[in-house]
């Protein structure tokens, strides 16, 4: 298993987790957002077999948004290859081409809110808190990855204000699965990812693909992009091993 200076990597089977592990709060430096990039556009090459990864945070905090050291730097003459790196990490983690679950605790702030909204979704502890503070710390982004979260009109109140909510809330809004207590999230997390992991690599693999393709069709368009992907996975020896045990009444047996 590949080794990283901001992340540490555990499997078991085909379940995989990523903590975030820069102390003392997981704010992100260029180089995570690097490595961040590496780890989920290339999940085979560094968790081989995974089929779902769950993406957490070690110590008090899931991440409390970009190293403002760093961001003190930025200039005018800097910012495009700094934030071509920041945006590459983020676009890795929803473009994963296995399912990623945040298990988000403490707070989500800014950088931390992006990356738990590109997870294809969070479940979260009770104290957990999720905020974009970008106005106030004179820097723009996040509010793309919020809407993926909560209705505009509390994007904008959120945003505008740079207030946090809890996590009760966010559910109550449906942005996220469930709030657990902080002592069960990651368990919580994993028996999540065990429901995902019980279907076919080759099946997952489409699934996730189609639900990143189809965000931004409208719905003939996106009805459309996946019949083809039915096309495409038919020929799957495990699709039709799904299909004939769902006729015969059985459990599947895949070959991955």
């Amino acid at each position: 298993m590949s080794t990283f200076e901001f992340l540490r990597l555990e499997s078991e089977g085909p379940l995989s987790t990523v903590w975030l592990a820069r102390p003392p709060v997981n704010s992100v430096s260029q180089a995570m957002y690097r490595e961040l990039e590496d780890l989920f556009s290339r999940p085979d090459r560094h968790l081989p077999g995974v089929k779902a990864i769950v993406l957490a945070g070690e110590g008090r905090h899931f991440c409390a948004g970009n190293d403002l050291h760093e961001f003190g730097t930025l200039t005018p003459d800097n910012s495009d290859e700094r934030m071509a790196e920041v945006r590459a990490a983020f676009f890795a983690i929803q473009e994963c081409p296995v399912p990623v679950i945040g298990a988000v605790h403490g707070v989500a702030l800014g950088t931390g809110l992006a990356i738990a909204a590109s997870c294809d979704f969070v479940i979260a502890a009770e104290n957990a808190r999720f905020g974009t503070p970008e106005v106030g710390v004179g820097i723009m982004g996040g509010a793309r990855h919020l809407a993926r979260l909560v209705p505009e009109p509390i994007v904008r109140w959120m945003y505008l204000t740079g207030d946090p909510i809890e996590a009760g809330r966010l559910a109550e809004l449906g942005g996220i699965v469930a709030v657990v207590p902080p002592t069960e999230l990651i368990k919580r997390a994993h028996e999540q990812a065990r429901r995902i992991v019980r279907h076919s690599s080759a099946s997952i693999r489409m699934a996730k693909r189609s639900l990143t393709g189809i965000e931004t069709m409208d719905l003939q368009e996106g009805y459309i992009f996946e019949q083809g992907l039915t096309r495409e996975l038919s020929r799957h020896p495990d699709s039709l091993e799904a299909r004939r045990a769902t006729l015969e009444q059985r459990a599947a047996r895949y070959t991955e």
